[in-house]
């Protein structure tokens, strides 16, 4: 039978776009047409490119792992980071990476597996069976509802889309890293009660806040350093609210900029950054290295809350730090927080940007040369939805890449996030000018 029909709704369909990014799925395999036997799987979808195995039981989970490795029944233990498991009950799907250093799968003559953890179509039969291993930290219970029985089970073939546009939707001067350093350097607040712009870095859990300070006092130390906490936990690792002065060097001056970094945002409420703990640290009330409490706010002590912060104090720029995989999935409830957070920073006349991270994750093109994220239509397409869904001007949507797991620094990189620093030193240096006659 050529032609296939899939089980997946529009919603399921999007949900998992938006996990694997601008990609087309094209239906290999469905077990009820083809039968649930291993060879009937491999015969359709070996050698095919990155694949989606998608599953769907009798409580109506529908569920699945990726591999960007084809199959091939090669017998051999498959390393591949790009690997993952996902649910798509929810509004925003489960996503469980393969754990560092472990196999993804094993590439034998069986059905699909995950790790030698997680078998699909297990000895030839409807059901999934989770052996238990450690290549992915999973509940059963979460992941699938702890059903094994299934009722349909698909593979798709994953293409990824590369769209670039003849002309770049934006400029950017791929040799400045030296001028765009010298600026930053030179460019020191003009109201002279002012020392060094403060500017705070908001966004959710694991879209790149810590590392962006990491990533900037790598190219000013000249080497990679980990001062800040970064990582991937899945709560916030920031705990405390921490200004970071940035040094032109290990034994240089202080640069004209703390990057002040706050605890993750989280959608349900009495969890991650609460709204009042912003608005406190917003006026410049939250002293360096408070510990911030989900369930209760900060509270001034009354000598200071009598008396309005000095402008020093204050924070003069906003930066809301967004992963670019995950707009599309960003829940109701966090674009709900943002847009109060939004409200209260526009009620106090603080300019606000967004540093869109993550951009090579987003996009195989981009992955593969920094370059082109300027002639990616589909970054592009992300900075659009990303302007839409926070409610800035596409304008103040900054791209970069932060360093994660590099070990030298790369040109490219350091001008994406030089160039978002300057832009965030030019906005605070503009509200510093417009409130400065009323600090006189």
């Amino acid at each position: 039978m050529d032609s296939l029909t899939s089980t997946l709704t529009e919603e399921e369909r999007k949900q998992l776009c938006g996990l694997l990014g601008n990609v087309e799925l094209t239906l290999l395999y469905k077990a009820s047409v083809h039968g649930y036997q291993a060879s009937a799987f491999h015969q359709r979808c070996d050698r095919q490119g990155p694949t989606l195995v998608v599953a769907y039981n009798h409580s109506d989970y529908v569920f699945g792992g990726y591999t960007s490795v084809d199959y091939a029944q090669s017998g051999q233990y498959i390393t591949d980071k790009e690997a993952f498991l996902f649910s798509v009950q929810d509004e925003v799907p489960l996503c469980i990476k393969v754990n560092s250093g472990s196999h993804a799968r094993l590439d034998d003559a069986g059905g699909p597996n995950f790790g030698q953890q997680l078998y699909f179509c297990y000895n030839n039969q409807p059901v999934v069976y989770n052996q238990g291993g450690n290549a992915f930290s999973f509940d059963s219970d979460a992941l699938y509802g702890d059903i094994t029985e299934l009722i349909e089970c698909e593979v798709y073939k994953v293409k990824h889309i590369l769209q670039v546009m003849e002309k770049p939707w934006r400029n950017v001067l791929w040799t400045a890293e030296a001028e765009l350093m010298e600026k930053i350097r030179n460019q020191k607040p003009l109201v002279t009660s002012v020392s060094r712009f403060r500017i705070l870095m908001i966004g959710p859990v694991g879209a790149g806040k810590s590392s962006f300070f990491n990533s900037i006092n790598s190219i000013f130390m000249g080497r990679m350093t980990s001062k800040a906490i970064s990582g991937s936990a899945g709560t916030s690792l920031t705990t405390q609210f921490r200004t970071y002065p940035v040094k032109d060097g290990r034994e240089g001056k202080p640069l004209p900029f703390v990057l002040c970094d706050t605890m993750g945002l989280e959608e349900q409420s009495g969890a991650g950054l609460d709204i009042e703990d912003i608005s406190s640290t917003l006026q410049g009330h939250v002293p360096d290295r408070y510990k911030f409490n989900p369930i209760s706010p900060f509270q001034p002590d009354e000598q200071k809350a009598s008396r309005p912060a000095s402008l020093q104090e204050k924070i003069h720029c906003v930066v809301y730090v967004i992963d670019a995989t995950k707009i599309s999935l960003m829940s109701d409830k966090l674009q709900e927080k943002l847009a109060s957070i939004r409200r209260k920073v526009n009620s106090l006349g603080i300019p606000q940007i967004v540093l869109m991270t993550k951009v090579d994750e987003a996009c195989p093109e981009v992955e593969k040369d920094l370059q082109s994220l300027y002639v990616s239509s589909y970054i592009k397409s992300k900075v659009q939805e990303v302007s839409s869904r926070l409610g800035v001007p596409v304008s103040c949507v900054l791209p970069a890449k932060n360093y994660s797991q590099e070990l030298e620094l790369e040109l490219n990189c350091d001008v994406l996030l030089l160039t978002a620093l300057q832009q965030m030193l030019n906005f605070a240096d503009d509200y510093l000018d417009d409130v400065c006659p009323m600090e006189d």
